[in-house]
């Protein structure tokens, strides 16, 4: 072997270390999770024990409250409401996702839904009314008793803007430690990294609720609650993201990438909402940052902040969690060293 060939294969054995090797299956499998991921909660969206009620004269509403229940897959969850007017205020309230009002006088009855809860599950929702009515000779008009705003067409904006203002926290933390090392030297770094956060964060939650109010008219008259809660997500995506690199180091970015966007993402209820996401998905998203987000912020635009103030709770104390966890471990690293 020539002196070439010998400096050639110490270059590559420099080049592809097995340090190397790792990182990059690190990556294939953070790719293929990825795949899977969004392929599996998107594939094959399948109503789950959607809530729904029924209003009819009291010799007819268990029956078709029944009805409905007894769908394969069970699809429906349904209840028998007093009165059309109990109806429309469960709906607003965020309580039921559609109500269907038999009208005993002719064949045609009405369904009562919320296009703000998403418009996936009121497609959903009506398609599983149509075959449900088709059967009794039956059919409906719909009525949407929670419209979407007009600059949130689809409903999405504040899926969107929850998905910016995580993005917005990890990638920043990421930047710190890749520009000032992954670990904080010591607990008064972490605590200073963590206090810089805080600026941030606050400017983060201002702006983004800005773009989505003022500027785009996407979601309108929740300015101040919007920027509160841009904050939360802001500080729980940078604060978790901090503690992974203290744990893992550089390889917490990795993680921070398969909580936050392997997994939070497609489970968050943008596209599709919990009820037509698999099991995994259903269940997990509920917990995280993302699904929280997302249900916090339309819940608080377009039903009078009903439900939210449990997902806004989740949010801080993931944010919490992450400080806390930065802390202990930036302290228990300098006490070993």
């Amino acid at each position: 072997m020539t002196t070439d060939d010998r400096r050639f294969l110490d270059e590559l054995k420099d080049a592809i270390s097995l340090r190397t090797v790792l990182l990059v299956a690190g990556v294939l499998l953070v790719q293929i999770a990825f795949i899977a991921s969004y392929v599996g909660a998107f594939h094959h969206p399948s109503p789950h024990r959607i809530e729904v009620g029924v209003v009819a004269p009291t010799a007819q509403a268990g029956a078709v409250r029944d009805q409905l229940n007894a769908a394969d897959g069970t699809p429906l969850s349904a209840r028998v409401v007093a009165d059309e007017a109990s109806a429309r205020k469960q709906i607003r309230r965020g309580d039921l996702v559609a109500v269907l009002v038999a009208d005993p006088a002719s064949t045609r009855d009405t369904l009562l839904v919320a296009s703000a809860r998403g418009t996936s599950l009121q497609t959903a929702v009506e398609q599983l009314a149509t075959a449900a009515e088709s059967k009794q000779g039956r059919s409906f008009t719909t009525t949407d008793v929670v419209p979407l705003q007009s600059g949130d067409a689809r409903g999405l904006s504040g899926f969107y803007l929850v998905i910016g203002w995580l993005v917005g926290g990890y990638l920043v933390a990421s930047l710190l430690g890749v520009a000032k090392g992954a670990r904080p030297a010591n607990l008064r770094r972490a605590v200073i990294r963590l206090g810089a956060m805080l600026p941030y964060a606050v400017l983060s939650g201002l702006t983004g609720a800005l773009v989505v109010d003022q500027l785009l008219g996407a979601l309108t008259g929740h300015f101040w609650a919007l920027a509160a809660v841009g904050t939360l997500l802001v500080l729980s995506s940078a604060t978790v993201t901090m503690a992974l690199q203290v744990l893992a180091g550089t390889i917490g970015i990795g993680l921070t990438v398969l909580l936050f966007v392997v997994l939070g993402n497609p489970s968050a209820g943008g596209a599709y909402q919990f009820e037509l996401l698999p099991a995994l998905w259903r269940t997990v998203g509920q917990w995280l940052p993302n699904g929280a987000g997302t249900t916090a912020l339309r819940e608080i635009v377009y039903f009078d902040g009903h439900g939210a103030a449990g997902h806004v709770w989740l949010i801080a104390a993931w944010a919490v969690v992450g400080a806390a966890i930065t802390l202990v471990a930036s302290g228990m690293r300098r006490s070993a060293a």
